[in-house]
């Protein structure tokens, strides 16, 4: 379904993205390439889930960099929403893979979703908010 949404689908408004992350098979090589090209210092940070490369990327806009078993490198952008589960569902509903279900980490929810179009994206609630439960009003 392109460019049209069901009537029973209306529009959002606008979600920012907060948050942008490097997949890549070799981290050492990707942190030393950033430092030198863009000025970005890698920070490790230790999390209840292990530790993560966070980068500061610009007035305050996050990042970071996993090393994982990916065929090429990519760019995952975080956007926030205000409920995870209700941002997955209406992606698959427009054709997206779920590749990670909701998940709670130290900070808050994510999911990932491929698009059919080619691309992924991340999901973010902050722990700010609750999600909703699904089944419940």
């Amino acid at each position: 379904m392109v460019g049209d949404l069901p009537e029973t689908m209306p529009p959002l408004r606008s979600n920012p993205v907060v948050h942008l992350e490097l997949h890549t098979g070799d981290l050492p090589q990707a942190r030393g390439l950033y430092a030198e090209l863009c000025g970005w210092r890698p920070e490790w940070v230790e999390t209840r889930a292990g530790s993560y490369l966070s980068l500061e990327v610009g007035d305050g806009f996050g990042g970071g960099i996993v090393e994982c078993g990916v065929r090429h490198p990519l760019w995952v952008p975080y956007v926030e929403v205000d409920e995870i589960a209700e941002a997955t569902d209406r992606a698959r509903r427009l054709g997206a893979s779920v590749l990670l279900e909701p998940r709670e980490g130290p900070a808050g929810w994510r999911s990932v979703v491929a698009t059919p179009f080619g691309g992924e994206i991340a999901f973010w609630q902050p722990k700010a908010r609750r999600p909703a439960v699904r089944g419940r009003a």
